[in-house]
């Protein structure tokens, strides 16, 4: 199966100095333009464990600030305790419909708790009773101990908001290289990757 891609294109004179100028505006494109079911905050998180086995799975992107990338978790998820080993992390954005990718490498931290507290507090009470009731990445006996997990989640909190669990909070890929990918017809595929430098970030065009 192969597919002629020709919807747009990704020239110089089209891509700001800041890159992550270039990803607000890729994401608002594809929140726009990709249809539903997708999630077009979805991104592909690349971790290594400490004999240096890459492991990955999608997380939702939740916040976009001028140091990273923020996705939240629970620190004792595999996640979690690979990112606590190795702090570093690569990311992947697909857009099929208009036919993007962006792929992101850079160093990972944790963000403040002051920072998790507030997007806790903004999640539905049923998500937020369901990080009581699951110890991430833990095995259990089956489907009926996590519902049973999560009915004295409720029961404990009946009468008052669940606050953040201690275990539980946020990340932030602080990007040092971006690469954006736009489809083109005949397999010349535009590719500009920005790398920070200690005079700031660099721009060049790659071979597809």
């Amino acid at each position: 199966m192969r597919r002629q891609y020709q919807a747009h294109s990704l020239l110089e004179r089209q891509a700001p100095e800041a890159p992550l100028t270039l990803l607000h505006d890729w994401l608002e494109q594809a929140l726009a333009h990709e249809p539903p079911p997708s999630e077009a905050n979805a991104m592909t998180l690349a971790t290594v464990d400490e004999q240096g086995r890459p492991h990955c799975r999608v997380v939702l992107l939740k916040g976009i600030d001028a140091r990273g990338l923020v996705f939240y978790s629970h620190h004792g998820s595999a996640k979690g305790q690979e990112l606590a080993g190795n702090p570093r992390a690569a990311l992947l954005f697909h857009w099929p419909a208009l036919e993007r990718q962006l792929r992101i490498e850079g160093e990972v931290e944790q963000v403040a708790g002051e920072e998790a507290d507030a997007y806790f507090d903004s999640r539905p009470l049923p998500s937020r009773l369901a990080c009581w009731a699951s110890e991430q990445s833990q095995v259990i006996s089956g489907r009926g101990e996590l519902e049973a997990r999560l009915a004295l989640a409720k029961y404990r909190f009946l009468d008052a908001e669940p606050p953040r669990p201690q275990g539980w909070g946020g990340y932030r890929v602080i990007p040092h290289s971006l690469e954006f990918w736009q489809g083109r017809a005949d397999r010349l595929h535009d590719r500009l990757r920005y790398q920070l430098t200690a005079g700031g970030w660099r721009r060049e065009r790659l071979a597809p």
